[in-house]
């Protein structure tokens, strides 16, 4: 018991530096001339990343792929940890009596940025097909405002699903769903599977809001903090379930006038 609590108090301090640490890391990221690639900025023109693009085979799609994946995995860090941190300290209480508990949370948490890492390797293969039909279309480009539009009204109109809630419910509820879960049989496999349905729920609730991004900049660290407090609100706060409808209400309006100032 006294190894279990003395356990506890370190888990926490150091799930919190790890969270603090991605925020100045990207902090410092944005703040260098290679920035760009957390805006989605043309990784080929010049740089290390243009040289790699050259000399690695495919490299113009392999080198800002491993980019983007660790720039997005930062991100994740940074903004969904928090937010999960229920699910993190109820899964630690039940593994903290074993010799094994670090591995086993390592693994969780691994668990759940390999579902957060595949929705964002499917996110910048679909924005870079974006990118690639606005060069060839430049009717795309003129009507750039109606796209982010669209994207704003779609997270708005998901803050009223039946999916956007149950979702969300599983996420609000961390011990039933580790107890569900968890059968304490091949405990390292269970516990990266455990991280994994935890991600796929977090991305069900989450994923429309997480594509806004994309419209106010990927690199916005002040969009970050404010999309990351959204999204732990709603997850964890007794009240967070009545920010949905206004958050929703709010995405439609903004949305209808980016697109009325298309007209």
């Amino acid at each position: 018991m006294v190894d279990a609590a003395r356990h506890r108090r370190v888990f926490l301090p150091v799930l919190a530096a790890l969270v603090v640490l991605a925020w100045v890391a990207l902090w410092a990221w944005a703040g260098t001339p290679y920035g760009r690639y957390l805006d989605h900025g043309d990784w080929t023109v010049s740089g290390p990343a243009a040289f790699l693009c050259r000399a690695v085979p495919a490299g113009s799609i392999v080198v800002p792929a491993v980019l983007y994946g660790a720039a997005w995995v930062l991100m994740i860090t940074a903004m969904m940890l928090p937010s999960t941190l229920p699910l993190f300290t109820a899964f630690d209480k039940l593994v903290a009596q074993r010799p094994d508990h670090g591995r086993l949370l390592t693994l969780l948490g691994l668990g759940y940025l390999a579902v957060w890492g595949v929705f964002g390797l499917l996110v910048h293969a679909l924005h870079a097909a974006l990118l690639a039909g606005i060069t060839r279309l430049p009717l795309l480009a003129w009507h750039g405002g109606l796209i982010a539009a669209t994207i704003i009204a779609g997270a708005g109109v998901f803050q009223f699903s039946t999916l956007k809630h149950r979702c969300l419910d599983k996420c609000r509820t961390p011990l039933s769903f580790v107890i569900e879960h968890w059968r304490g049989r091949a405990q390292a496999r269970q516990a990266f599977l455990l991280g994994v349905h935890h991600g796929l729920f977090c991305v069900g609730c989450c994923w429309a809001l997480m594509l806004l991004m994309f419209v106010v900049g990927a690199g916005s660290l002040g969009w970050m903090l404010l999309l990351a407090a959204v999204m732990a609100i709603e997850k964890n706060l007794p009240w967070g379930r009545r920010l949905s409808a206004p958050l929703g209400v709010a995405l439609l309006a903004w949305a209808a006038m980016l697109a009325l100032g298309q007209v």
